[in-house]
C-alpha cells in the first residue's frame, strides 16, 4: 500500500476505497480508541455513587477498574493477531459492536457483581477494536503522515484519560432521569453507533500479507500470569492477605517463567509467537516498554487515588472532581498537539525536560495537599495539575514514538499489541497496588495516602527523565520536505 503525497486532494470515501487513509479516517480511528481508554478511568469519580448504589466494598470497586484492565491488556495482542489474519477493518468494527453491548450490559447491571462481569467484557471486546488502530496507521501510512499519527494516538491515550475522568463526574452529577452513575456506560452505546457507521465510509480494509498465527498457549499463560498477579494484589489488603492470596502470587512468578519458556521455544519453531522475542529485543522496543509500562502504573494510580481524594477527603461532588481535572486535560491537549515538533526539534531533551516538568508539578501537588489538608481549594490544584499535565504529554507521546521507531511493518499488529498490552497492564497495575495502598494508608489520614502514593510517582518520574537518554535520537524524516495534512 502507497500512501498518497496529497491526501487532502481526495475524498476520505474515495480514499478508502482506494485503500488509503485520509485525514478523516485517521480521526475516526482515534474516535474509536478513544472510548476504550475512557472507559478505562470514566468509573473512577463515579466510584463513591457505584459503592453507595450496589453496596460495593473498596475491594470490588478496584476490580470495577482493574478486572476491566486485566482483560483488555491480556488480549490485546491477540486482537492484534486476529486483526492481521481476518482484516483490521473488521476486527475494528467486530470489536467496536462487542464493546457497545457489553457497555450496555455495564449500563443495565444489577449487582456489583453482575458490573464487574460486564466489566470483564467490556474489557476482552475492546482489546479486539484498539490494536487495530496502530495497525492501521503503520500499513497505510508513510513517514510524516505516520509518525504524527502515531504522536496524535499517544496523545488521544492520554486525553481520554483526562476527559474520561471530567466526563464521569458531569454524567453522574446530571444523574439523567434519575439513572446516577449508569450514563457513564450508556454514552458509548450512540457515541460507539456514530464511530462504527463513519469507519465504514472512510476506513480502508487492510490485513497483514504476512499474518501470523495465533499463539493459543502463549495468550492463555500470558491471561493466566496477569490474572493471578492482579487479582491478589487488589483483594488481599481487604481480605486480610489469606493464603490463597500467596498462592496466586507464587503462581503468577511461575507462569511468567513458564510464558517466557513458550514463546521462547515458539520463536525457535519458526512460529510468531504471542510477544516475539526476537521483537522485544530491539533496544528502542525493550527500553520503550519498559519505560511505557512504569509510566502507566504512575498514571493509573494518579487518576484513582486523585479522584477518591478530592470527594472522600475534600467533599467535592462527582462534578467537581471531574472540573478538578480540567486544567491537567487542556495542558495535556495542547502539549500534545506542539509535542511532535518538540521532539522533532530537541529529540530526547524534549522528553527529558517534560518528565522534569511532570515532577515539579507532583511535588507541588504533594506539598499543597499535605501542607494544607483539609483546608485545600480545589483552585489551589490547577497550577500544579498544568505543570504536571504538560509535561506528561511530552512524555508520553515520545514514549509511544520509541516503541515503534524499528517495528517493521509486517508485524505492525504484533508490535502495536504489545505496546498497548504493557501500557493497559501498567494501568491496571498502578490501580491494584498503588491504589491498594492508598485504601491501606487511607484510615490514618487522606493527605498522607495521597502524598505517599505520588511521591512513588514522582519517584518514577525522575528515574524516566533519567533514562531518556535510552531512547532513539527522534531524527527528523528527511523525506518530508513540505508541511503534511492528516
Amino acid at each position: 500500500m502507497t500512501d498518497s503525497p496529497n491526501p487532502a486532494w481526495h475524498s476520505p470515501r474515495s480514499m478508502a476505497r482506494a485503500g488509503g487513509l485520509h485525514g478523516v479516517g485517521i480521526y475516526v480511528l482515534l474516535a474509536g480508541a478513544f472510548l476504550p481508554v475512557a472507559d478505562f478511568f470514566i468509573v473512577n469519580v463515579a466510584l463513591p455513587t457505584i459503592s453507595t448504589s450496589l453496596h460495593a466494598t473498596p475491594a470490588a470497586l478496584e476490580l470495577v477498574v482493574s478486572v476491566y484492565g486485566v482483560a483488555y491488556a491480556a488480549m490485546l495482542v491477540l486482537g492484534g493477531r486476529l486483526g492481521d489474519r481476518f482484516g483490521r477493518h473488521t476486527l475494528f468494527l467486530v470489536g467496536l459492536a462487542g464493546f457497545i453491548l457489553a457497555s450496555l450490559g455495564c449500563g443495565l447491571a444489577p449487582t456489583i457483581d453482575a458490573l464487574i462481569a460486564a466489566r470483564l467484557v467490556q474489557g476482552a471486546t475492546a482489546a479486539m477494536l484498539v490494536p487495530q488502530v496502530l495497525a492501521t496507521f503503520q500499513a497505510t501510512l508513510q513517514a510524516e503522515r505516520k509518525t504524527r499519527a502515531i504522536a496524535l494516538y499517544g496523545a488521544t491515550s492520554g486525553i481520554a484519560a483526562v476527559v474520561g475522568q471530567l466526563a464521569g463526574g458531569l454524567l453522574v452529577s446530571a444523574n439523567l432521569f434519575g439513572t446516577s452513575w449508569r450514563p457513564i456506560f450508556l454514552i458509548n452505546i450512540p457515541l460507539g453507533i456514530i464511530v462504527f457507521f463513519a469507519s465504514r465510509l472512510v476506513v480502508p480494509a487492510n490485513r497483514s500479507p504476512h499474518p501470523t498465527g495465533i499463539d493459543l498457549p502463549g495468550t492463555v499463560l500470558f491471561a493466566a500470569t496477569l490474572t493471578a498477579l492482579l487479582v491478589p494484589l487488589t483483594e488481599g489488603h481487604s481480605l486480610g492477605w489469606p493464603a490463597w492470596t500467596k498462592m496466586m502470587l507464587a503462581a503468577a512468578v511461575v507462569l511468567a517463567v513458564l510464558t517466557v519458556i513458550v514463546e521462547r521455544a515458539a520463536e525457535a519453531r519458526g512460529e510468531v509467537p504471542l510477544l516475539p522475542p526476537s521483537l522485544l529485543r530491539l533496544p528502542s522496543m525493550s527500553r520503550g516498554l519498559a519505560m511505557i509500562t512504569l509510566f502507566s502504573v504512575g498514571f493509573g494510580a494518579f487518576m484513582f487515588v486523585f479522584a477518591l481524594t478530592v470527594q472522600n477527603g475534600l467533599g467535592a461532588n462527582p462534578l467537581e472532581s471531574g472540573l478538578a481535572i480540567l486544567p491537567m486535560a487542556v495542558m495535556f491537549f495542547i502539549g500534545s498537539v506542539v509535542s511532535p515538533r518538540m521532539i522533532n526539534r530537541f529529540g530526547r531533551g524534549a522528553l527529558a525536560a517534560g518528565g522534569l516538568l511532570q515532577a515539579l508539578g507532583l511535588a507541588l501537588l504533594i506539598g499543597i495537599i499535605v501542607s494544607g489538608w483539609p483546608q485545600v481549594s480545589l483552585v489551589e490544584l490547577a497550577l500544579p495539575l498544568v505543570l504536571i499535565g504538560a509535561g506528561q504529554s511530552m512524555l508520553f507521546s515520545g514514549l509511544f514514538r520509541a516503541v515503534l521507531a524499528d517495528v517493521p511493518a509486517h508485524l505492525a499488529g504484533v508490535g502495536s499489541g504489545a505496546l498497548i498490552t504493557l501500557q493497559q497492564s501498567g494501568l491496571a497495575l498502578g490501580v491494584a497496588t498503588l491504589g491498594t495502598l492508598y485504601l491501606a494508608l487511607q484510615p490514618a489520614g487522606i493527605a498522607q495516602a495521597f502524598g505517599t502514593v505520588i511521591a512513588i510517582q514522582l519517584a518514577i518520574i525522575l528515574v524516566l527523565a533519567l533514562c531518556t537518554g535510552l531512547l532513539p535520537r527522534f531524527t527528523k524524516h528527511q523525506a518530508t520536505a513540505h508541511p503534511v495534512e492528516i
